[in-house]
This record gives structure tokens, C-alpha cells and sequence, in this order.
């Protein structure tokens, strides 16, 4: 479980928070295998002897002053009793200590609560749309064969078709065991056909007919198939979808490619497009993948990757803070629980899944050295689906079948910060990364209503933020200084110097354009869902790309901070643009022809970290200036480009947004 803080030292009061400009929260990634320092949990299986509080319900921890017969709780203060069993538990009679005595992270186990011998068999579904091409139907079947290598042995595989009707396909018989029937499988997703190529007979409804034939039933059959395999723990179900539901339950509204155009579709070029149905809405969950075209998709690779990765399902998320302050909002892919406040409920989890919380402090509360510090306490109850041991391939033994078993576990952390009453060292331990974290969820939320309200709230934080700066440092004196004097840089500190660029990128995001400026509302949705489920360094990748210089394929020059066409006055011949979703390598048009392309070597194995290391598979692109189209890499130069999207001469994108900022500060500090 790792948790990071956009303030490091929280601030003593709500003033000083305040007068820092600075969002206050956390970024939590639950069902991370380690901390953000890379350490473990301690693990144990007796979670369900774990004391809780009476009076708040948080969980012990090394935190609590423990007594020989009663413990305090670290977060609401109360003096609890302990039971003779957990006084003994915690006597320290030369055993060794109890997972929660060894770590304030501690993942345990909660026996019992599956069920006795709770065991299971996982089930994946793959449900395709036929209404469809030839080249998309060509693309599933490859990320198909993928899933099968990559789902554990002794797994159930079902697939099933959807259009005007659900196809389901029996693969082998009563148990279709993936490795036991992996050629059957494979077999039956060659006979897959798009509707498009069936034989319409010429009759009396073949108008009809014709029309059925480019339906897509897609909420019927996510309807039907959800409500057959509800009662099945740990199913996966995987959807290929092509286009608009436009058949049957949860259809909706589709036009033309003409009308696509979202200027079109909306009345005002800068209000998303409205919910159409709610059907949806309790099928929600897991995550979404989007491709522009076949030709450039990596559905197999990512297809493997999901399925090769742990998962949690069934999670509930619940955290709690200690008296002085509070949670303002929550954000990420959960639902609130309809009775407890601050309960959340997750569908499925994987390692990358990130949650963010936006805090403030009780009316009339501060910290102070004389009071306890700050205490945060994150639980995660999950359900996890183990292997037991090696599954037989004879699938006419149902033993085979019980070779998993689920298990129910408790991951809580509890973590202490230190305050501070000094607004330089509330600055100095700002993390950027968190910090962008947090305004793009709250920018997120704002859009849906008004994109263009969004871009100006986020602009006008900055502002604010800038001015509360100079303000902090005395930079703008009373009485007022000339424009020249307001520092935009941050240079008095470097922890902060990030930020300008970093919203202004954001700013630049497809996620922030106006309709009239071609992004479609597909990307933008799929935008949204990939931006809110990211960790802090993901998504500062995501929105403001890493750019590094090769002097040669094997020796990395320099890391670049500046995003402009200033990069092509380096020396360096290689550039390696690192965007999150996409990794592009570009040689400069003077390049030695000595030096190989595409590069060997040590450059190819950093691509290939890095590729492994995201939850999705980045698009690689190798572009050589003396002959490739470069218009890929340069439209990732952001700061050559006015925060509406167009170009500027030279340089001057990112200094030009910066001289507006310092005229607006100017101008309210007259």
C-alpha cells in the first residue's frame, strides 16, 4: 500500500494551509505489493484477533500506547480494554511479536470469512462484438490467444458473441478447462465471423434483416452475462467493442460520421456531451482500453498483461484521520458504501489502481507540538483468488477444478506526519507529482459540467497559488513593485518549480480542448478514465512527457526539462520522448550513419523496462529526422504551443503563459 502526501509536513492550522495555496491530501495505491519506499508489509492469518476501537473503529497498530490490560487508540484517542487472549497476544513473553507489533503495515489474513475450504475456480469470459470488421475481429482473436497463456492453468473459459443476438460456444464439453481445452478454444475463435459477412436471405423483412445486422446488443449481454456468473467470486469478464451500443437495453443515441463532429452534437462548444442512460452505472468497474486503429494496437500485449497481474475483488476502502482534520473529498473508480461515510467499495483492484483524498481541518481545530501529531490510517479489506500447488491437465478429474481457494485479507497502514507552523518548510516538502494528482481529479469533476470553467479554474489556481508565493517570500512588497519583480520560477524554491510546467501541460491535455478542436468523445472519456486511475508518477508522465538525450545509443547526455524545439540545437544525436502511453525514439537529421537505427542495445533494453513496467503497453515509434514525418514527436514539444493548442514562434509558449500569469498577479496586487 503506498501512500504519498502532497504535503510531506502537514501545515498547522487552516491559515497556514490556506495561505500556502497548496491542495492538502494523499494519493493511496492499496493493493500496491510494497510501500512507496519499497518496503513490505508484515503478513500474519490471524487478522480477525486484530483489536479494534470502540469507540472510532480503527485498528491497532504500533502507533497506540499500548497498557498491560487496555490500549489507546492512535486516531481518536479513546483508552480501549484488551481481552485476556490479546493482553497474552501482546505480553512479549520472548515469542516473537504479532505482525502488528512489528509494523505499522500489516497485511493479514481473515479466516472464516469466504467460507469454510473456500474454494473456487477462476472464471473468464471474453464477450465479442461481431458488428464489426474483418480486422478487428482479426486483432481479438490475437489478444484471445494471448489471454490463454496468459490465464493460470485449471481456469474456466467462456466465450460468447453479441449483436441482435448473444452467441455462446461450447468449447469442449461440460468443463471447459483453458489448458485442457486451449485448442478447442482456439479452434472455435477462428469460425468467428462479423456479422457483416453472413448471408442475408431475401425476404419479406429484409430490410429488417439488413438493419440487425450492424445492431450491437452490447448492454443486453453484459446484462445477461453479469447476472448469470453474479454468484461466481473472482470472475473476469473481458469486452471487445467496436462501436456504439445502438441495440436492445442501454442503447444509445449514434449519428453520423458527419455528425460526429462534437460541435454538432452539443449546443455549446465547451459542455461534454450529457449521460444518455444510467444502465450501466451498477455494471461499472475493472478497466478501460482504448486503440485509434488496428494496425497500431497493442490489445494482445495488454490483454496479457491485465490477466498476468494480481487482482483484488470484493475490496472495501476506509480511511480515517485523527481528530484535528478531516476528509473533504474522495476521488477514484469506487462507489460509496449507502450507510458508512467514508466507505468505499472497489469491484476489482489491481497494483496500479490509485485513490486520492483532499483533506481539511475541523472547524476551530489546529496541530500543536503539545498535542498528538497527525495520523492517518488506511484499511483494505479484499478477496484474492490463490493457486494451491500445480493443477493436473486431466480435465476428467473435477479435482483438478479445486486447486484454488479464495482468501479474505486485512491490509492496514497507519502512518505518522510531521507538522509545521513555517510556511518555507510546508513548501519545501511539497511533492509536485501528488500535488497534479490531485488538482487533475478535482479538474476531472469540474469538466463534466463546463470544460472551459475547468481550464479557467485551473489557470486561476495557479495564479493564486504564484501569488501566494511571491506574498510568502515577500517578493510583492506592499505598496506594489513592477511586474518584473513577481518571481514565476519559483527560484527561492526548487520543489516548487515544477508545478508552472505541469499545468501548463495539463492545460494542453486532450482532456482540457474545446470541442471545436477535434478531440473526440471517446479519446476524452477514455482520457478521463486513464487520468483518474493513475499513480502520481504515472500520470505527471502521462500529462508532461520525460524527454532525455543519447550521445550514442549506449550513453544517456541529459535529462531535458524543457519540452521545445530548443532540443533541436543539442548535440546529442538520440532523443527518447517518454509520454506514458507512448515511447518515441528520435534521431536528429544529422545523425552519423554509423550509429544503427532503430537503436540496439542499452537504449532498447531501457524501452523495454519501461514497457513492462506500465499496466498498459505504450505505442513505440522510432522516427529518423532525415526522412520520417516528425510532426508525431514535435507535437509533444508543448512549450512551443499557446495553452489554445496552436503553435508560437520560437520558444515563447511556455514564457508567454507565464508573462500572463504575472500580469494577472500585477494586476490584483494593485
Amino acid at each position: 500500500m503506498a501512500v504519498r502526501a502532497s504535503l510531506a509536513c502537514f501545515p498547522s492550522d487552516a491559515a497556514l494551509q490556506e495561505s500556502s495555496g497548496i491542495p492538502w491530501g494523499v494519493a493511496v495505491t492499496p493493493f500496491s505489493a510494497a510501500d512507496e519506499r519499497g518496503a513490505a508489509p508484515a503478513t500474519g492469518a490471524e487478522g480477525h484477533l486484530l483489536p479494534r476501537c470502540d469507540s472510532c473503529y480503527a485498528y491497532f497498530s504500533t502507533l497506540c500506547p499500548l497498557h498491560r490490560w487496555s490500549w489507546s487508540c492512535a486516531i481518536c484517542s479513546a483508552d480501549n480494554d484488551l481481552t485476556p487472549d490479546a493482553s497474552a497476544r501482546y505480553a512479549r513473553d520472548g515469542g516473537q511479536d504479532p505482525p502488528e507489533m512489528r509494523s505499522a503495515f500489516v497485511d493479514l489474513l481473515l479466516p472464516g470469512e469466504e467460507g469454510e475450504a473456500a474454494t473456487t475456480t477462476p472464471v473468464y469470459v471474453a464477450a465479442i462484438d461481431l458488428s464489426s470488421s474483418e480486422d478487428f475481429l482479426e486483432l481479438v482473436k490475437s489478444a484471445l490467444l494471448a489471454a490463454l497463456e496468459a490465464i493460470p492453468p485449471g481456469s474456466l473459459f467462456g466465450l460468447l458473441t453479441f449483436s441482435s443476438k448473444i452467441g455462446l460456444y461450447d468449447v469442449q464439453g461440460p468443463i471447459p478447462i483453458v489448458d485442457g481445452c486451449k485448442d478447442r478454444i482456439a479452434e472455435a475463435l477462428e469460425t468467428i465471423k462479423p456479422t457483416s459477412s453472413w448471408e442475408i436471405t431475401a425476404t419479406a423483412s429484409e430490410v429488417q434483416d439488413h438493419a440487425l445486422h450492424h445492431a450491437r446488443g452490447f448492454g443486453l449481454a453484459m446484462d445477461a452475462v453479469v447476472n448469470y456468473l453474479c454468484t461466481e467470486y473472482g470472475t473476469r469478464i473481458f469486452t471487445f467493442l467496436s462501436g456504439p451500443p445502438n441495440y436492445g437495453p442501454g442503447q444509445i443515441e449514434t449519428r453520423s460520421d458527419v455528425d460526429h463532429n462534437a460541435a454538432k452534437m452539443l449546443g455549446s462548444d465547451h459542455t461534454f456531451i450529457s449521460e444518455q442512460t444510467n444502465f450501466y452505472t451498477n455494471l461499472s468497474g475493472g478497466s478501460l482500453y482504448m486503440y485509434s486503429s488496428t494496425d497500431e494496437s497493442t490489445l494482445p500485449q495488454d490483454i496479457y498483461k491485465m490477466l498476468s497481474r494480481p487482482y483484488a475483488f470484493g475490496c472495501v476502502l476506509r480511511l480515517r484521520t485523527s481528530s484535528e482534520f478531516k476528509i473533504a473529498d474522495s476521488y477514484g473508480h469506487f462507489f460509496p458504501d449507502p450507510q458508512y461515510m467514508h466507505v468505499q467499495h472497489i469491484n476489482c483492484c489491481d497494483s496500479f489502481a490509485t485513490y486520492v483524498y483532499d483533506f481539511e481541518f475541523q472547524k476551530d481545530s489546529q496541530f500543536s507540538r503539545k498535542s498528538s501529531p497527525p495520523i492517518l490510517q488506511i484499511a483494505f479489506k479484499y478477496t484474492t483468488i490463490v493457486q494451491q500447488g500445480d493443477t493436473s491437465d486431466d480435465v476428467s478429474n473435477s479435482v483438478s477444478r479445486s486447486k484454488f481457494t479464495l482468501q479474505r485479507r486485512l491490509r492496514v497502514r497507519t502512518i505518522q506526519y510531521n507538522i509545521t507552523a513555517n510556511i518555507w518548510d510546508l513548501y519545501d516538502f511539497v511533492d509536485p507529482d501528488v500535488v497534479l494528482t490531485i488538482l487533475v481529479h478535482q479538474v476531472i469533476l469540474a469538466s463534466l459540467s463546463d470544460v472551459l470553467e475547468a481550464r479557467i479554474w485551473l489557470r486561476d489556481w495557479l495564479v493564486n497559488f504564484i501569488a501566494q508565493y511571491n506574498k510568502a517570500y515577500k517578493v510583492v512588497r506592499s505598496g506594489g513593485t513592477g511586474m518584473s519583480d513577481i518571481d514565476v520560477d519559483f527560484i527561492h524554491c526548487s520543489q516548487l518549480q515544477p508545478l508552472s510546467r505541469l499545468v501548463f501541460a495539463f492545460l494542453l491535455s486532450p482532456l482540457l480542448q474545446l470541442h471545436s478542436q477535434g478531440i473526440h468523445p471517446d479519446y476524452r472519456t477514455y482520457l478521463q478514465c486513464l487520468f483518474s486511475a493513475l499513480e502520481a508518477s504515472s500520470l505527471r508522465q502521462a500529462i508532461c512527457p520525460t524527454l532525455i538525450s543519447y550521445s550514442s545509443p549506449d550513453v544517456e547526455a541529459e535529462v531535458h526539462q524543457s519540452l521545445s524545439r530548443s532540443v533541436f540545437n543539442s548535440e546529442s544525436p538520440i532523443f527518447l520522448l517518454d509520454a506514458y502511453t507512448d515511447l518515441l525514439v528520435y534521431y536528429s537529421p544529422t545523425v552519423s550513419s554509423t550509429i544503427p537505427f532503430p537503436p540496439p542495445r542499452l537504449l532498447r533494453s531501457k524501452i523495454d523496462r519501461l514497457k513492462q513496467e506500465r499496466n498498459i503497453t505504450p505505442k513505440l515509434v522510432f522516427i529518423h529526422g532525415a526522412h520520417d514525418d516528425t510532426t508525431a514527436f514535435e507535437r509533444y514539444l508543448i512549450e512551443d504551443q499557446s495553452v489554445d493548442g496552436s503553435l508560437v514562434a520560437s520558444a515563447t509558449g511556455f514564457r508567454s503563459f507565464l508573462e500572463g500569469i504575472r500580469s494577472r498577479i500585477a494586476e490584483y496586487s494593485r
